[in-house]
């Protein structure tokens, strides 16, 4: 079985994201790969969060001609010669979109030639995996907010995840002040609190959004909260600045979604930055990378799981590793996978059963795909 043809298919959606008469209509963009070999399997893997239209040119312009002919079964042998050919002087970024959905697209061709799903080929841990809910976006007000995670809960759902400093580095020339933007989180995730009540995890996220000192100034007012961990407290996942924060606060740090390097996981460890390393299947090089980086936190008793949404792809890693745990079940990347993936498994009782079918377990809709494909690309606005 050799590889016989690779192509990347860059995707803007559309979806709405709302909760009883509030909706906001965004966008959010995928961009998958197809990997053929010449007997006729396809395995499908997918990256996001970033601009699809150049994740796809790198794809179908420059890795596709080195990977014809090669073994899909070798994927250690493909995944190296992918990290030289796109990353030789440690690049990261689109370089890394792009290995991982190649990886995962490899990786879901492994399960099919072989008859065996993607979790049980990973090591096969376990046959299901906790997942939290993100639903607690900054369009809300803080009666919605409310009202939403109550609903959130009443699905089924104990560990829920808000979003909190609301991109306020990169809206500093509005101005919004950011002192102001974490005095109304503190009220948001006060009002959630009192909503769910104390039994329900919540956990918040600032996406990067947030220097050290308003950082820690928001950590320190919300942690009579029981906040469950902060992810992505800090801009560039700064990590002396992360370990400064985790030495000042008793809510657990999480980071490391969006990273492309193992090495930064490396040097989150040794710096005792973080309790969560959050590497995601579709953005950190793919199951390949990701389980490395597991390895790591394994060695350094640290807690590994998911950030940075795509549960379906990343439950089979954390179902098939021994430290794996949290899942993210993100409602806007639920929604997008939903238009593009059939097959794809529900959460009961905040719980994601594994496939057992081969490979990932489920598979695009070619007709409503080839349908999408011809959506304007998001030229850089497809990241929600």
């Amino acid at each position: 079985m050799k590889i016989a043809r690779v192509h990347a298919t860059p995707l803007n959606l559309p979806v709405s994201v709302g909760h009883g008469g509030r909706t906001k209509t965004t966008s959010l963009s995928l961009c998958l790969v197809d990997i053929e070999t010449d007997d006729g399997r396809i395995g499908t893997g997918m990256t996001a969060i970033t601009e699809e239209e150049a994740v796809a040119a790198i794809v179908n312009e420059v890795a596709a001609h080195h990977l014809k002919g090669l073994d899909p079964l070798n994927h250690e042998q493909v995944w190296e010669r992918l990290y030289w050919l796109l990353t030789p002087r440690g690049q990261s970024g689109y370089a890394s979109h792009a290995i991982a959905a190649i990886d995962l697209a490899l990786w879901d061709l492994k399960g099919q030639a072989l008859g065996q799903p993607c979790w049980k080929l990973l090591g096969g841990a376990r046959a299901q995996v906790p997942v939290y809910a993100t639903f607690g976006f900054a369009f809300y007000d803080r009666d919605e907010l409310a009202q939403a995670a109550r609903d959130w809960v009443g699905r089924g759902f104990s560990r829920l995840k808000m979003t909190v400093g609301h991109h306020g580095l990169a809206r500093r020339d509005e101005p919004r002040p950011l002192d102001t933007l974490i005095a109304e989180d503190v009220q948001r995730i006060r009002a959630v609190r009192e909503a769910v009540g104390p039994d329900v995890q919540i956990y918040i996220d600032a996406n990067c959004s947030l220097d050290y000192f308003h950082a820690l100034s928001l950590a320190r007012r919300v942690e009579a909260y029981d906040i469950a961990f902060f992810e992505e407290p800090v801009t560039q996942n700064d990590i002396p600045n992360l370990a400064k924060l985790r030495a000042k606060t008793a809510i657990p740090l999480a980071a490391g979604q969006n990273e492309g390097h193992a090495s930064r996981f490396r040097d989150m460890l040794v710096a005792q930055a973080v309790d969560v390393v959050q590497p995601n299947a579709c953005i950190t090089g793919g199951f390949t990378q990701c389980a490395r980086i597991a390895g790591m936190a394994a060695a350094f008793n640290t807690r590994f799981a998911n950030g940075g949404a795509w549960p379906h792809h990343n439950m089979h890693l954390h179902a098939g590793l021994a430290n794996g745990s949290l899942v993210e079940y993100h409602s806007v990347a639920v929604e997008c996978c939903k238009q593009v993936f059939d097959g794809l498994p529900e959460p009961q009782a905040g719980v994601l059963d594994l496939p057992q079918a081969p490979g990932l377990g489920f598979a695009p809709n070619r007709e409503r795909l080839r349908e999408l494909a011809k959506r304007p690309g998001s030229r850089g606005a497809g990241k929600a």
